[in-house]
């Protein structure tokens, strides 16, 4: 998933291919494999609303791959984003370990659900741990009105993407269902990746271990 304007950049300018993708009914979803249940992998709704908890998922798994759109939140902006009705955070784990997570915005627009954001860190690419992820985050899309009572059923799932987001991110959601509605391409500066935290100094997508 791709985020907002790039705080950090360089002088260097590169062509970005944006799509948007939708669904527009539940059976649109498309399934996907299941781990077996010897792989450790679960998937678990964090219910607790914490800034300290999402902010480290967000850099863990964009700090490669050019998510710096909220690195200047507040708590107090994290707080507000995550406490609004609708609002969820998925997380995949692998025993016992985060890998990844889904953030699904039901509160921004009634009926529609966006994937906010979506991603494994590097660790965990590359395993099959992302179609589960996000075929699990879509299902909690299409049902998110049964966890808020009140809250409209959904209509619509929808996603952005960009070619920042690496090779197999449009091809992972189109496997999943979603359709492509709209897709541009924008000259923008190149931004300056900035790893999972200030000074980590980790080479890109490099995994422990290797």
């Amino acid at each position: 998933m791709s985020g907002g304007p790039d705080r950090d950049r360089t002088d260097q300018v590169v062509a970005v291919t944006t799509w948007s993708l939708e669904q527009t009914a539940p059976s649109d979803l498309v399934p996907a494999r299941i781990p077996d249940a010897s792989s450790g992998i679960r998937i678990e709704r964090a219910e607790v609303p914490t800034p300290e908890f999402s902010r480290f998922l967000y850099t863990a798994v964009g700090g490669d791959v050019a998510w710096t759109d909220r690195l200047p939140w507040t708590f107090g902006r994290w707080r507000e984003f995550l406490e609004r009705p609708g609002v969820e955070t998925w997380v995949a784990y692998e025993r016992g370990t985060p890998a990844g997570f889904i953030e699904l915005d039901g509160a921004s627009s009634p009926g529609t659900v966006e994937i906010s954001y979506f991603g494994l860190a590097p660790a965990f690419r590359g395993r099959r741990i992302g179609g589960h992820l996000l075929a699990t985050g879509t299902e909690r899309a299409w049902d998110l009105a049964s966890r808020w009572p009140g809250h409209p059923a959904t209509t619509r799932v929808w996603v952005h993407t960009c070619s920042k987001d690496g090779p197999y991110a449009l091809g992972n959601y189109e496997r999943r269902g979603f359709r492509v509605f709209e897709k541009k391409t924008e000259d923008e500066p190149e931004p300056t990746v900035p790893g999972p935290w200030p000074g980590a100094e980790r080479p890109l997508g490099e995994r422990p271990g290797t």
